[in-house]
């Protein structure tokens, strides 16, 4: 077992909000909500929405679990809010949130810590539509967005630059195209779990990460050794760096052919999917540790002032 019970005993996991990641997240919430009342608690399932200072006022939990995705639930907002009502929350706190968000930011705090990413620059919507930013291929994608919303693949042979739907926010990034094997490995307080090599057809792209057979993942991922400890050392490291707490995944491209060289970090996510397609559950699963018991975890390691 994982952790030991303490005087927590009503949880409120938060869902859905107004993100794009809404049915992912309400996916989440259920999967979690399920886990806890089998773990024991008193589990009060929330869909989050602008009156959530109001909703949790009336509900008066120990303990808020935090199992929204993307904007407002997972770049700070809703943390800030928890901290001013002071109801110990899960995962990571205000400024690691809106620093993992903020796909540009998190990318000089890794180059700062020396750990490898790509080239990228943020670039005006019209302008991305209007000419190359950079030489194909490259991949735009909002900054500000996960579980590869609004991706588009410019690919190298492309004569004219992408025409990004009207969702796409107004400003973009633009990023080097990193081939390759697409591997995560997940943080759980100050230890890496293991390392999935993330197998797909194509793109891992929104279907691919959420739908039943959309990929195939090999736990623990059969790596030269050299890769394989790079992956944990660096998912830790980038837990760190950013001021990551509870559980977070961090993603990696790696290209066989460059060896150690070929190995770049995309994003590090501070509330991986904990749904029953999910990565960071099965890696803990592989170690021994059952749903019930990492959400548990994530529970028990719940504070203000994160």
């Amino acid at each position: 077992m994982v952790g030991s019970s303490r005087t927590t005993h009503k949880v409120a996991v938060i869902m859905g909000g107004p993100s794009a990641e809404r049915e992912v997240s309400l996916s989440t919430g259920r999967e979690c909500a399920a886990a806890l009342r089998d773990a024991g608690y008193e589990v009060i399932e929330v869909d989050a929405d602008r009156d959530l200072a109001v909703q949790l006022g009336q509900i008066s939990p120990d303990v808020v679990f935090n199992a929204l995705h993307g904007r407002w639930g997972e770049d700070g907002c809703v943390q800030g809010i928890l901290e001013w009502l002071k109801i110990p929350y899960t995962h990571s706190g205000v400024l690691a949130s809106a620093l993992a968000m903020d796909k540009e930011k998190t990318k000089a705090t890794y180059r700062a810590a020396g750990l490898p990413v790509v080239d990228s620059v943020l670039a005006d919507k019209a302008e991305v539509v209007a000419r190359h930013m950079l030489a194909p291929p490259y991949v735009v994608k909002p900054y500000n967005e996960g579980s590869s919303v609004g991706v588009y693949i410019v690919n190298e042979a492309a004569n004219s630059p992408p025409q990004l739907s009207d969702e796409m926010p107004q400003t973009v990034m633009v990023e080097a195209f990193a081939p390759g094997r697409e591997l995560t490995t997940t943080v759980m307080g100050d230890r890496a779990l293991t390392v999935t090599d993330i197998i797909t057809d194509g793109w891992y792209d929104y279907h691919a990460k959420y739908a039943e057979g959309g990929s195939r993942h090999e736990v623990p991922a059969k790596l030269p050794a050299e890769i394989f400890d790079a992956c944990m050392d660096y998912a830790l490291r980038a837990h760190q760096v950013l001021g990551c707490r509870g559980v977070s995944r961090t993603d990696f491209r790696w290209d066989e052919a460059r060896g150690l060289d070929g190995l770049i970090l995309l994003e590090t996510n501070t509330q991986p999917g904990m749904t029953p397609t999910s990565l960071s559950p099965e890696q803990a699963q592989k170690l021994g540790i059952s749903f019930p018991e990492f959400c548990r975890w994530i529970v028990e390691d719940a504070s203000c002032d994160r």
